[in-house]
C-alpha cells in the first residue's frame, strides 16, 4: 500500500471547493490562501490551513499547483471482468481524509454487483459503510466513490448505498491496513 503523508506547503492558486474534515461542510477556500498538504491519495489531496484541514478534490489538482489525475481507459473489447478490475482499482483510490488507507483495505465495501443496461452500458451498485456511523464524511465518501466509478469507460450508472449492518470493525481491515494502521492482532 502506497501513500503520500507530508507537510508540503502550498499557496493557493485560484479559490477552489474543499470540504472541511472530519465535518463535511463544503467551503471555498480563496485564491492566495498558505497552508500544506498534509496527504496526497487516490488523486484528492488534504490540506492543512488555519488549524483545520480540507480535502481538495483532484479536479481542483491545479488550484494546488498539481496536476490532475489522467483519465480513465478501457480496452474497446473490455469484457466485464476488465470493468469489475478497474472498479476495484478505482474503489482503491477513495480514501477517508484522516487515514490513509483506501475504504477497500479498511473493509469498509461490502458488496459491489455490475450489470448490463439495455443500452450497452453497465451500471454499478455498491453497499458500502463507514468506521463510525456518525462520521461527517460519510456523504463526501460517498460521492466520492460515485465520481470515481463514473470515470470508467461503460459505467453510465451508479448506485451507492450506505449500511451500517453489519457494524464495522477492525477485523474487517485487509492484514496490511490492520499492519498500516498498528491495529495487528
Amino acid at each position: 500500500m502506497s501513500f503520500s503523508r507530508t507537510s508540503e506547503p502550498i499557496r493557493l492558486e485560484r479559490e477552489c471547493a474543499a470540504v472541511m474534515v472530519p465535518h463535511g461542510t463544503e467551503v471555498v477556500l480563496p485564491a492566495g490562501q498558505v497552508g500544506y498538504i498534509t496527504q496526497a491519495l487516490g488523486g484528492s489531496f488534504t490540506v492543512y490551513v488555519d488549524g483545520n484541514l480540507f480535502r481538495i478534490s483532484g479536479e481542483d489538482a491545479d488550484a494546488l499547483g498539481k496536476e490532475p489525475p489522467p483519465p480513465l481507459e478501457l480496452a474497446e473489447n473490455a469484457g466485464d471482468a476488465d470493468v469489475e478490475k478497474l472498479i476495484w482499482q478505482q474503489l482503491r483510490t477513495c480514501f477517508d481524509p484522516e487515514i490513509p488507507i483506501n475504504i477497500v483495505d479498511l473493509g469498509l465495501v461490502y458488496d459491489c454487483v455490475l450489470e448490463h443496461l439495455p443500452d450497452g452500458n453497465r451500471k454499478v451498485e455498491i453497499r458500502m459503510t463507514l468506521t463510525a456511523p456518525g462520521c461527517g464524511m460519510g456523504d463526501i465518501l460517498v460521492a466520492d466513490v460515485q465520481e470515481k466509478l463514473a470515470m470508467i469507460p461503460t459505467v453510465t450508472e451508479t448506485d451507492v448505498e450506505l449500511v451500517f449492518d453489519p457494524p464495522w470493525n477492525q477485523t474487517m481491515m485487509s492484514d496490511e491496513a490492520r499492519l498500516e494502521t498498528g491495529m495487528m492482532y
